[in-house]
């Protein structure tokens, strides 16, 4: 459905508004299996409210589930010390900040507490059950409002693992002649001076007008935003470059099985504090 869909898309711009390519975006990753929930229903006033506020940008109700899910045999405080670990911040940088967060991530948050007779026990908590992605809730919502300090943004799309933001995805119109890429691009800039707190837990960035599509990290400047080239990495498997190049991201990136692996495996931080991909190989996971 989405290739049909992107198909007539590209060869009738006067169609193709940025309300279109948010509906196939949020189509496609339903199709993947993430939930989708309005922004307007799970927002502070709405239906189903998941946070308290819109300063906040963890999903408070589905963090706290998925951390007793995932650890049935830690103690409901422990619990709660990795989630206060997780919601504070530590250092004013938010590249460190991030680096800090990823490691809460992907090596669990180190806790301890009392088994009795003053004896101290330590353990993991984990935020993401990585080895079975089934155990994880893979939300997406759209328009989420954040505020923070003297802004307030609306990211178009958003993607969340456990209540966590993990994906942007900035969309802009490709039937205007001046949305681009790069209109797209530079809004996730703005996002991250204007609304840092929404970064903290961040691992990829999407800007795409619709057709043409680039994936890059916190720190990538825009000529590391790149396009994915490959569904599923195999040889064979390579989408040039055109009007399914942002198909050909949903697919490829967040598959939950490869985007489980994206987050653990292929983000690795440099010495200057800079966010890297070196799996990433023509667009794929290597």
């Amino acid at each position: 459905m989405e290739d049909i869909l992107y198909r007539q898309i590209s060869t009738s711009p006067s169609g193709f508004s940025e309300g279109l390519v948010e509906e196939v975006v949020l189509g496609t990753l339903q199709k993947l299996g993430y939930v989708y929930q309005p922004s307007a229903v799970i927002s502070p006033d709405g239906a189903a409210p998941a946070r308290l506020a819109y300063g906040d940008v963890l999903l408070s109700d589905l963090l706290a589930a998925a951390v007793e899910r995932l650890n049935p045999n830690v103690p409901a405080d422990a619990r709660e010390q990795a989630i206060r670990l997780l919601s504070i911040t530590v250092t004013p940088s938010l590249v460190e900040e991030n680096r800090r967060i990823h490691r809460l991530i992907t090596e669990g948050v180190d806790v301890e507490f009392g088994i009795g007779d003053g004896e101290v026990k330590g353990d993991k908590v984990w935020l993401i059950d990585f080895e079975h992605p089934e155990n994880n809730e893979f939300l997406v919502t759209n328009q989420f409002t954040v505020a923070e300090g003297k802004h307030t943004r609306r990211p178009d799309v958003m993607v969340f693992v456990n209540g966590l933001p993990i994906g942007i995805i900035e969309l802009k119109n490709a039937a205007s002649k001046n949305a681009t890429v790069d209109q797209a691009y530079q809004q996730l800039q703005t996002y991250k001076q204007q609304i840092p707190s929404l970064f903290r837990t961040n691992a990829v960035m999407v800007a795409s007008d619709g057709m043409l599509a680039r994936i890059g990290s916190l720190t990538a400047d825009e000529e590391r935003f790149m396009p994915w080239r490959s569904v599923t990495g195999a040889d064979g498997d390579f989408t040039p470059h055109g009007p399914y190049e942002m198909d050909t991201l949903l697919r490829g990136v967040f598959d939950k099985e490869r985007f489980l692996t994206l987050i653990r495996d292929f983000t690795v931080f440099g010495d200057r504090g800079e966010v890297n991909r070196p799996g990433f190989a023509g667009g794929r996971l290597v």
